[in-house]
């Protein structure tokens, strides 16, 4: 991104921010009316997309406000987006589906995108996209904004479906992260596998990650520190391996004191344009469970801080990266 390279930062203050309750929820969120106004066909051979013009992925480990910041950017005049996450549209691809592969988890790797899935897949969300104003896609090239956790866990592989991806990523207090992934596990607002096989307890919910099944039997606690903890590193390991100028971090740690002045200079870093005001601070995600305050993760205190110790090299890694 022009000007802000690999671990920049914005400072961004997000409330809660939440998750799709569901694959069936989340491709019920996916329009099913809009005609394909293109044929999405696949990269050219140097790199360069005929069809999408530096889409933007929103990459983040779960509940560190994503929804939030999505739902701020589709704003922004020009962008196109699903109207919400993606679960449902990816995984209706079935090679990314993992129940084609024994349920092993969300992960993607980039050798994956072969030319059927990646013509598949950049066909599914040219055919799903519309502006703020419900339009869908015209003419020319497309600036395309997409939000899904489990995105974090398919970096790479994103990055070779669609090469002019940039990456927004936003980070959050983990501390704060990990009371929101218990309280998200405990609403069972937020299952994604409902029947997932060989899981006992609450339903399994937010992404699938890599070694789920030696979660088996564990506490809540350890099991949403798994999630963070693989998740993040991951996400880490893939954007790290990328041009320093796909990606952008975003924190959601500092509270916004000029919102108006954030989202431009957000809309910018990604080569946007902004014609809105924001007044009175934005307002909460649709997934919010409860109302943001200072030092709410406390209420978990005793659960998480327990688990740090064994996530301090992760939780240090993303920081740096993220500039906190």
């Amino acid at each position: 991104l022009p000007g802000l390279g690999m671990g920049s930062s914005l400072n961004w203050g997000l409330p809660s921010g939440g998750r799709v309750s569901g694959n069936r929820a989340a491709a019920a969120a996916v329009p099913a009316a809009l005609p394909a106004r293109h044929n999405a066909g696949l990269p050219l051979a140097d790199g360069t997309d005929p069809v999408f013009e530096r889409p933007i992925f929103i990459v983040s480990s779960p509940r560190s406000g994503s929804t939030m910041l999505f739902e701020a950017l589709a704003k922004a005049p020009g962008v196109f987006t699903i109207g919400g996450e993606s679960h449902g549209l990816i995984e209706g691809v079935p090679e990314l589906n993992p129940a084609s592969h024994g349920f092993e988890s969300n992960r993607v790797e980039a050798a994956q995108a072969t030319p059927a899935v990646m013509g598949s897949l950049r066909q599914r969300f040219l055919d799903a996209l519309h502006d703020r104003d419900k339009r869908a896609p015209g003419a020319g090239r497309i600036r395309m904004l997409e939000k899904t956790p489990k995105n974090s866990l398919r970096i790479a592989f994103l990055a070779r479906v669609f090469p002019e991806a940039q990456f927004v990523y936003l980070w959050r207090d983990p501390r704060e992260t990990l009371a929101s992934m218990i309280e998200a596990w405990q609403s069972q607002r937020f299952r994604t596998y409902p029947q997932l096989p060989g899981w006992e307890g609450l339903s399994w919910s937010l992404l699938l990650v890599p070694g789920w099944r030696e979660l088996r039997g564990k506490p809540l606690a350890d099991v949403v520190a798994a999630q963070w903890e693989t998740a993040t590193r991951l996400l880490l390991d893939d954007l790290e391996s990328l041009p320093a100028s796909r990606c952008v971090c975003v924190r959601y740690d500092q509270v916004v004191a000029d919102p108006q002045g954030q989202m431009q200079r957000l809309a910018a870093a990604t080569g946007l344009g902004w014609d809105r005001a924001v007044q009175d601070g934005l307002p909460l995600s649709r997934y919010t469970l409860t109302a943001p305050r200072a030092e709410k993760w406390r209420a978990h205190e005793a659960e998480i801080l327990p688990r740090l110790a064994g996530l301090q090299a992760t939780m240090d890694r993303a920081a740096r990266f993220a500039g906190a």
